[in-house]
């Protein structure tokens, strides 16, 4: 009896001694557990939503900061082009007659001719018997003038005068000019060939005609261009569209003249792409009054643009990851704070920024990746950007 009192004894003062620790833990684990659901402080979050990079390492790896200011921007679009004739200063020199050519003034393609400049001489017996027709009715239409002057000599010297004009048109839908109409007229006889002139001061860039050849009505004899003013033909990618307008000024230079600058401006946009190059092409206007300019010689095409003042950070300063852009903000001491932005035009080094930053903040301009890398090997997260 009395051993299994010690017993009991034992057992009751071992449940006591065990008691006192388990309710220890127990009341520091529920300290514990109040204490971690407590909300972080403001200067936790910042930790988390920054990344530290000390001064001296900031040195070593070279990074830099500058102000996100808004600044005047102006955007240059770089690009090549080629000159062509100005198709508004191009003819061509045909007849409306079935003829033979029997001189040919100019004989070689290439050759500048004047304005009036006699190009070839045809003989047509179609424009041969029109003539004389219109010397026929001229000799009538006199004879009736010169008659006695009663009502029906009237009658008749008015019908005379207006055959006469008839014929005389007739010569002129013929390419027969004033003078030469005045010439038959001088010389009672028709002319044997009729000489074609030259429409326009320029140069022959295309020669159909041959000495003794048989042309018909509405054969090309020459194609000639006035090289006075060309145009330049540039392409302009598809991405550059949305900044081209007409008017804009441009400098274009070329190789073959080192140092000069032919200043002009957007004369044409025109209305397709190229599916192959997604280009569109523009033209340019250049006076060319010493014809040093030559088609299908090759150019350098800039085009400057005023984009007006907006929020700007250099290039460097903005990481593009494929899916959005970061910005590292200098928050000072040594933290930066990435933050995802919104960007815009890029032009001479700037990127526009459209969301994200504010003017005046500090952004990391240089080692940019190298503070990404360290970011993302701590699991710094970017800031959204509608949060500024």
């Amino acid at each position: 009896m009395k051993t299994k009192a010690i017993i009991s004894a034992l057992i009751l003062s071992l449940l006591f001694l065990f008691k006192i620790p388990l309710s220890y833990s127990q009341h520091q684990h529920g300290a514990t557990a109040k204490e971690s659901v407590q909300p972080p402080s403001e200067e936790a979050d910042e930790e988390e939503s920054t990344v530290e990079i000390p001064l001296d390492k900031q040195q070593l790896i070279g990074v830099k900061t500058v102000d996100a200011s808004v600044k005047p921007m102006q955007k240059i679009i770089r690009t090549v082009g080629r000159v062509e004739y100005n198709e508004r200063l191009l003819a061509t020199v045909n007849t409306k007659f079935e003829g033979w050519i029997e001189k040919l003034h100019v004989d070689y393609t290439g050759r500048h001719v004047k304005q009036g400049e006699p190009l070839a001489e045809i003989y047509s017996p179609e424009l041969v018997a029109t003539q004389q027709e219109f010397l026929n009715v001229l000799k009538w239409g006199q004879s009736a003038v010169s008659g006695q002057q009663s009502a029906v000599s009237s009658m008749l010297s008015k019908d005379a005068e207006r055959i006469v004009d008839a014929a005389r048109q007739r010569l002129k839908l013929w390419d027969i000019t004033d003078e030469q109409i005045k010439a038959i007229e001088e010389s009672g006889k028709p002319i044997r060939t009729l000489t074609i002139y030259s429409p326009v001061n320029g140069y022959v860039v295309e020669k159909n005609a041959v000495q003794g050849m048989r042309i018909m009505p509405g054969d090309k004899l020459f194609d000639l261009a006035d090289l006075s003013s060309v145009w330049v033909i540039s392409d302009i990618y598809e991405y550059e569209l949305p900044h081209i307008k007409i008017g804009q000024s441009a400098n274009i230079s070329l190789s073959y003249f080192p140092g000069k600058i032919f200043s002009s401006s957007i004369d044409y946009i025109y209305p397709s792409l190229a599916g192959e190059t997604r280009t569109a092409k523009v033209r340019f206007v250049i006076t060319n009054s010493s014809a040093q300019l030559k088609p299908q010689m090759f150019t350098n095409v800039e085009i400057k643009i005023d984009m007006g003042k907006r929020l700007a950070v250099p290039d460097d300063a903005v990481i593009d990851t494929g899916i959005r852009q970061i910005i590292y903000v200098d928050k000072g001491e040594g933290y930066f704070e990435p933050r995802e932005v919104h960007i815009g035009i890029k032009a001479d080094g700037m990127t526009e920024v459209l969301h994200g930053v504010e003017a005046g903040e500090k952004v990391a301009a240089s080692g940019t990746f190298l503070i990404d890398s360290e970011a993302q090997l701590k699991g710094v997260k970017p800031v959204s950007a509608h949060k500024h």
